[in-house]
Parts: structure tokens; C-alpha cells; sequence
């Protein structure tokens, strides 16, 4: 896997660095949240390891602005925090996991483990915070839950699951939605105003006179 690390004991990053590598995983390592945030808005991680309290920015900040861009990388807390409340909070901003400090490097290898299992298994498109689609079963997923929904609602989610991070114009839903059926750009319009109303997460963009996208999100 490809990790990001952000620790400013920079011992205790060396340590880790040193263990992940060996394990063979791909590690950038960081001790400072700024620089941590421009790293993470400008490359693509299959996981991130943060710490929380760090210079500048706080792991949460980083987390929480990540989650505003529609950056939904799996994210593992490593923090001396222990009160019920900051980690409380860590998973209300979507971090997987959470390891109070001191720990054993073993055991962030295992919840690392854990995580690329999940990831491999479900091999699901990430489409936002609680929201996956299984190009293989054709389903989408709320929180591991399948989401009912129309044939032709699964194909324009599938569409544009597969062109995550580009706009799908009008006349690729016209061709792959609607097997080259003439429909005018308001019924589709409605359509997908229909299905974002049963979304309980708005994931799908609107590009005004152009047509609608998927945010892009780091591969898992």
C-alpha cells in the first residue's frame, strides 16, 4: 500500500517508517500538518496515518478539510489523546481507526492488515464518506448496506462511478443509460434529481450546462 505517515516524534517516525517498509509498503513520511495538508491535496495515498497533535495544522483540521474536498482515504489515528471525547471525535470525522500511543508497531500493522483486507474484499468504488459502488455486483452501498434502486438509477450511478472525477455529459447518459434512446437533457435532469433526493449524502455534482461527475478520490 501506498502510506502517508504524519509524526512529529521523529523518532517514533523513523521507527515506523522503517517497520511499514519492511512489511513493503510504499511510505511518505511528514512532521508537520501544512505541509502534511499540500502533500495530501496534491497526491493520492491508499492510506493515511496521522497523529493529532502536530505543528500548525492538527491531524483533525487535516482531516476534517480532506473530508470537505471529498477525500475519503481510509485514515488511521495514532495519538497520546486518550479522553473518550477526542476519540469520540476522531471517528465522527471518518477515521477508521484510532491507536492510543504508546503502541506496539505490530499492532498498527494488524489494524493496517485489517483495513487492506476490507479494501480488497469489498473492491468497491468509494463514492463518498458512507457511500461504495461494486462495479462487479453492479450494487451500491450504504455503509456495507445495499442501496434498492432502479435499473436505469444503478446505470447512471455506474456511469459516473466510472468516470469518477470527469463530467458525464448528456450524451453519454443519452448512450449508456438510455441505449441511444432520444431523451431531452430535462427528463435526465430529472432522473438524477430523483436519485440524489433518495441519497442521504449529495455525491453527485451538477456541472451546469454540461452535465454531472463524481468528485475524484484517492484509489484504495
Amino acid at each position: 500500500m501506498k502510506i502517508f505517515l504524519l509524526e512529529d516524534e521523529i523518532i517514533l517516525c523513523d521507527s515506523i517508517h522503517r517497520y511499514l517498509t519492511k512489511l513493503g509498503h510504499d511510505v511518505l513520511c511528514c512532521y508537520d500538518g501544512k505541509e502534511a495538508l499540500t502533500i495530501l491535496q496534491q497526491q493520492s495515498f491508499d492510506l493515511l496515518v496521522l497523529d493529532i497533535n502536530v505543528p500548525q495544522i492538527n491531524g483533525f483540521e487535516i482531516l476534517d478539510t480532506l473530508q470537505k474536498d471529498h477525500n475519503y482515504t481510509p485514515t488511521i489515528f495514532i495519538s497520546a489523546l486518550t479522553d473518550i471525547e477526542d476519540i469520540t471525535k476522531a471517528f465522527e470525522l471518518g477515521c477508521k481507526d484510532y491507536i492510543k500511543k504508546p503502541f506496539h508497531l505490530k499492532e498498527l500493522e494488524l489494524r493496517i492488515e485489517k483495513i487492506s483486507s476490507s479494501i480488497e474484499n469489498k473492491k468497491h468504488i468509494v463514492l463518498s464518506k458512507n457511500y461504495s459502488y461494486s462495479i462487479e455486483k453492479k450494487t451500491l452501498y450504504f455503509d456495507d448496506t445495499p442501496v434498492e434502486l432502479t435499473k436505469r438509477q444503478l446505470q447512471i450511478i455506474d456511469l459516473l462511478a466510472r468516470n469518477r472525477g470527469l463530467v458525464v455529459n448528456f450524451d453519454m447518459f443519452r448512450e449508456f443509460v438510455y441505449d441511444d434512446e432520444f431523451v431531452d437533457n430535462p427528463t435526465i435532469r430529472a432522473e438524477i434529481s430523483r436519485l440524489k433526493k433518495i441519497l442521504k449524502e449529495d455525491f453527485i455534482i451538477n456541472i451546469r450546462g454540461l452535465g454531472y461527475k463524481i468528485a475524484k478520490k484517492p484509489s484504495l
